[in-house]
């Protein structure tokens, strides 16, 4: 059956919102949670995006890696998450570790508080992961998901795919093995290889790597159970992927990308969001008297036809990665004058997509509401 975007709100356990950086992705999922809370739903937003603009807009101090409740008198309730990546490795690191003694060393670990933050794929695997912990916490309805910017439009799916194979590299598997961090200790391949290693990098890093890696003992087996379990959630039917883009070209064509290769992985695009829509003043075909330019009125008339052209100059940018996406719905939020700055802005957003009390939206989005923030 085709989904509206009120189903996703409705019904939905997960909603992931990915596309281009800065069309507003970070809003938008605020705008979703929002909008599951005023249905009555226990809904929690997970941002990655390190500014301040989300929090300030929930009036909150701060986003901590943990769920932090937002007021607004909603039927249902209303909590968003600052994703912390290392914080949340560090977590997984003490999860299935099989010590204290065991995290710490690893925690510790030089070549670790490097991979935490330059490893490819650590930051979309962290959201994942913050993801798969908020719904086995059994604590939401739904929870939402603002992804990270991203040109490769399968990072997100591959991220736990990546740890999975990092798990079972080789290398990994040979620098498992028991030892007292001797090279001696190692196959001759595995020697010849670090021993190489060792002129272009340096011992020290070597050394920094065999103690990571023999650190790690024991706990492969619990990593590589979650990035499955995470890789099913991310499949699940009850996960919905939503396109986030702007009118522009260059975004409407990036997100058209994404949407395609999530669609060669067999993920369907639950519905495609366009933001920063100029909208349509009155019917098109309202016909004014010509005034001389020189005019007031005049000016005013000729200004209005000028927004009304811009206005179906955008919706021609972006119509053919509608059909495309189709039947998901298509969801449009207004350009207005002023950034999102509080919970009323963020619920002008939600009243563009799904109308305001969730009575479905006109055809052309209204003209009440707030530029949705990157």
């Amino acid at each position: 059956m085709d989904e509206t975007l009120d189903a996703l709100v409705a019904r939905r356990q997960v909603v992931v919102c990915c596309g281009p950086g800065g069309v507003g992705k970070t809003t938008v999922s605020a705008a979703f949670a929002l909008e599951a809370a005023r249905r009555g739903r226990r809904a929690c937003v997970v941002t990655v995006d390190p500014a301040r603009r989300l929090a300030d807009a929930m009036g909150l101090e701060s986003l901590p890696n943990e769920p932090v409740a937002v007021e607004g008198g909603f039927a249902g309730s209303l909590h968003a998450v600052m994703l912390d990546s290392r914080t949340t490795f560090d977590e997984l690191v003490e999860r299935y570790a099989r010590t204290p003694g065991q995290a710490e060393a690893i925690k510790a670990n030089r070549l670790y508080q490097n991979l935490t933050g330059a490893l490819s794929g650590t930051q979309e695997y962290m959201a994942m992961e913050k993801l798969y912990e908020l719904v086995r916490s059994e604590d939401f309805d739904v929870v939402v998901v603002d992804t990270p910017p991203t040109r490769n439009a399968l990072d997100l799916l591959d991220a736990p795919g990546r740890l999975t194979q990092f798990l079972e590299n080789r290398l990994f598997r040979a620098l498992m093995a028991p030892t007292r961090l001797s090279l001696r200790a190692l196959n001759v391949a595995t020697q010849a290889l670090l021993k190489t290693i060792s002129r272009v990098a340096g011992t020290e890093i070597v050394q920094d790597a065999v103690a990571f890696f023999q650190a790690f003992q024991g706990m492969e087996v619990g990593f590589d159970e979650r990035a499955r379990a995470v890789r099913a959630l991310l499949a699940d039917p009850a996960t919905a992927y939503v396109v986030v883009t702007s009118p522009r070209a260059d975004t409407v064509e990036e997100a058209g990308y994404f949407a395609s290769r999530l669609g060669e992985r067999g993920v369907r695009t639950a519905a495609l969001v366009v933001n920063r829509v100029h909208p349509h003043f009155g019917p098109r075909d309202l016909e004014l008297p010509a005034h001389d330019a020189r005019d007031a009125l005049g000016a005013l008339v000729r200004n209005a036809s000028e927004l009304a052209e811009l206005a179906d100059l955008e919706e021609g940018a972006f119509v053919e990665l509608a059909a495309a996406v189709a039947p998901a719905p298509v969801g449009r939020i207004p350009l207005l004058a002023s950034d999102v700055h509080d919970v009323e802005g963020l619920t002008a957003v939600a009243d563009a997509l799904f109308g305001p009390d969730g009575e479905p939206p006109t055809d052309r989005p209204p003209r009440g509401a707030a530029t949705a923030i990157g």
